[in-house]
């Protein structure tokens, strides 16, 4: 327990705070610290200050301004495609060449009008003669083949069918199942728990409860309702007779006057201080997309999993 102060179990829920990495360094306000510190450090370059934007040629980095066509002849693209064409027409050896009669254009689908042959006999339609079809003899009827490669399979071979033997494929099951039983029994109680121990914001199973339930509590019997009261007689009005109560007004007794005893105010020293009883301590709340990743990645899946996405 520190001197002064609390302790590190009730500011963080921990025994023992971690030490931190920056102890004794010097302070520096952020406001104080300049934009760029580097920047007020040695020489710095020192230009010869902005020109601005005229009709002369003082904000720019040539002494004189150059243009992109200076000095090139002027072309007529009209000019230049003609004389193209020219020169293309004089590669012709003559003159261009026509048929000496025109195209045929077919009459229908299936003639050879206007085609440099005649018909061909493979495109015909005629049916050529074929053979009767003989079909060949049956083959012989076997049964077919039991499936099954022979080993572990019965009544697959030759011989008998191997005998039955059982085997012990839930033997590691019944012996953990075994152990089980008896650590319950040799267990004399739960787990030790204590009040004070910080729980999560968020709890695993937020329907679950380690109390009982309490007995299921029986409605009350109705009582029947009794027929209201209803007197002989009208009630009667008090007045100065009387006449309305049951006694008449009991005589006025002067009470005597008493001073009550006044209470001396305590002094500071002979108060006392009041400190309440701690209540749940606070602790690091690990968070809920940690908590997936860690419940869904573990030791047995970590080389194995992969990420999704839906």
């Amino acid at each position: 327990m520190p001197a002064e102060g609390k302790s590190d179990l009730e500011r963080i829920g921990l025994f023992s705070e971690m030490g931190y990495v920056t102890i004794g360094d010097k302070y520096v306000s952020q406001y104080m610290r300049p934009f760029n510190e580097a920047a007020s450090k040695n020489r710095q370059m020192l230009p010869g200050g902005s020109k601005t934007l005229s009709a002369l040629q003082e904000g720019y980095f040539e002494p004189q301004f150059v243009r992109i066509f200076d000095g090139e002849a002027y072309s007529n693209p009209v000019q230049l495609r003609r004389r193209y064409r020219l020169a293309e027409a004089k590669k012709n050896l003559g003159k261009a060449f026509l048929p000496s009669n025109g195209d045929k254009l077919p009459c229908g689908k299936g003639t050879y009008y206007g085609t440099i042959g005649g018909p061909f006999a493979y495109f015909s339609a005629q049916l050529k003669a074929r053979e009767r079809y003989i079909p060949p003899g049956k083959n012989f009827y076997t049964n077919p083949g039991k499936k099954g490669t022979g080993y572990g399979y019965a009544n697959l071979t030759i011989g008998e069918q191997y005998p039955h033997e059982p085997d012990g494929c839930e033997l590691e099951k019944l012996i953990a199942k075994k152990a089980r039983e008896e650590h319950k029994r040799l267990a004399k109680g739960g787990p030790f728990k204590i009040n004070l121990y910080p729980q999560d914001y968020f709890d695993v199973n937020p329907y679950f409860n380690d109390k009982p339930l309490p007995p299921v509590k029986k409605p009350p019997l109705e009582k029947p309702i009794a027929p209201p009261f209803i007197p002989s007689s009208p009630a009667k009005k008090s007045g100065g007779m009387k006449g309305g109560t049951f006694d008449p007004y009991p005589s006025h007794s002067a009470d005597p006057y008493v001073i009550k005893k006044s209470m001396a105010v305590p002094t500071s020293k002979e108060r006392k201080i009041f400190y309440p009883p701690p209540g749940p301590r606070s602790r690091p709340v690990t968070s809920i997309i940690t908590l997936n990743v860690t419940r869904s990645i573990n030791a047995n899946n970590y080389k194995t999993a992969h990420l999704t996405s839906d």
